[in-house]
């Protein structure tokens, strides 16, 4: 795959990103995976761990791992870098390995800059984008408004709840959020493509100040920026 296409792919976590399903076992039932294991299935709080991260969360750092999966192939593309959260509307995405990609929303508007390219692309933080998983983290609406809930459960040590959006328009099936210990630990979410997004979540430290610079784009001298239309 070319860089010009790996750059293309970028907003499908982070506009409608984390940005997410291992495979399709995990979105089995509930109690069909309690039944695997006999005796080892506790209730799961990620609902309500979901809901106290929407209502007490200011500001988020972390490292993560992002991990592609291509619909009916066995080629993965993986990514390593760190994650900013300053809610509302306001998170980073910086892409270090295998090359360097920046995703920006700076509360109005969301940047995608390849620097070996030069190359960004810019587009307004709508209404469009309620639904997405990036702006689940980020945006300040009610988690009904936007998605429907499904089955909560324990699994490997996490905490897991399904989400589905409500919005037909979305072009993704679902995504699921889950936490260990409490805290955010993984998110992971399939496309209208039938890609798969894992993402897990390590290193994270909760309400710290964070620099306000970090929400902040501004193109380089000589690069190529590309607006969505509205501009």
């Amino acid at each position: 795959m070319d860089r010009i296409s790996m750059m293309r792919r970028f907003p499908c976590f982070a506009c409608a990103a984390l940005a997410l399903l291992a495979v399709a076992a995990a979105w089995a039932p509930a109690a069909a995976r309690a039944q695997d294991v006999p005796g080892t299935e506790q209730p799961s709080r990620a609902p309500e761990l979901l809901r106290a991260f929407l209502a007490e969360t200011v500001t988020l750092e972390a490292a993560f791992s992002q991990v592609l999966l291509e619909a009916d192939s066995q080629h993965t593309q993986v990514s390593t870098g760190r994650f900013y959260l300053h809610r509302p509307q306001r998170f980073r995405w910086d892409y270090e390995a295998p090359v360097p990609q920046l995703v920006v929303a700076d509360g109005e508007n969301l940047w995608l800059y390849d620097p070996d390219l030069e190359q960004a692309t810019m587009r307004r933080l709508d209404d469009g984008l309620s639904s997405t998983p990036a702006m689940l983290l980020s945006g300040d609406g009610s988690l009904d408004d936007s998605f429907r809930i499904g089955a909560a459960y324990r699994e490997d040590g996490f905490d897991w709840v399904e989400l589905a959006p409500l919005s037909g328009e979305a072009d993704f099936a679902g995504v699921r959020v889950g936490f260990v210990d409490g805290v955010l630990a993984s998110m992971e979410l399939i496309d209208a493509l039938g890609q798969t997004t894992i993402i897990r979540f390590e290193e994270v430290v909760v309400n710290e100040p964070l620099d306000a610079a970090l929400f902040q784009f501004v193109p380089p001298p000589g690069a190529d920026v590309i607006r969505d239309a509205g501009y």
